[in-house]
Order: structure tokens, then sequence, then C-alpha cells
């Protein structure tokens, strides 16, 4: 369910709970309440998840970037060590 559905179903259950007697919306309304506040805390987290998925994406990117240069920097070195034991 998107953002968009989950507030309008939200809204029209609120809408729902005022036509019922007091006691029975109080306890709904509460409900209702804690449910969005729940829904709110969630998305932060979710996004939260996102931009955690994202730093460690571009984190192992450069990681593999200095591997490879690494290993072109040994290739060269060993080169450069073989042509020197070699003359």
């Amino acid at each position: 369910m998107d953002e968009g559905t989950f507030q309008k179903r939200l809204g029209e259950l609120v809408s729902e709970i005022k036509d019922l007697p007091r006691p029975e919306r109080d306890k709904l309304a509460v409900l209702a309440e804690e449910t969005k506040a729940r829904h709110q805390e969630l998305k932060k987290t979710v996004n939260s998840l996102h931009e955690s998925i994202d730093f460690l994406r571009l984190s192992i990117k450069y990681l593999l970037f200095d591997l490879e240069a690494t290993r072109r920097e040994n290739g060269y070195l060993r080169k450069m060590l073989e042509e020197q034991t070699g003359s």
C-alpha cells in the first residue's frame, strides 16, 4: 500500500470513528492516532535504511576502485622488481 492510499484509508477510518458512540469512539480514536504515529516512525526508519544502503553501496564502489588500483600498482611494482633482479 502506498502512502496516499494509506492516508486516504486512515482518514476514512477516522471519519467513521466519529459516528460511533462516545466510549467506542474514544478508544478507536486513540488506536487510530497510535497507528498514524507508528506509520510515521516506520517511514522514518525505512528512509534511514535507504540512506544507509546508499552509503554502503557508495563505500563498496570506492573499495572496489581502491582494490583495483592497488592490484595495478602491485603488478607494476612486481614488474619493476623482476626487471631489476633480472638485470
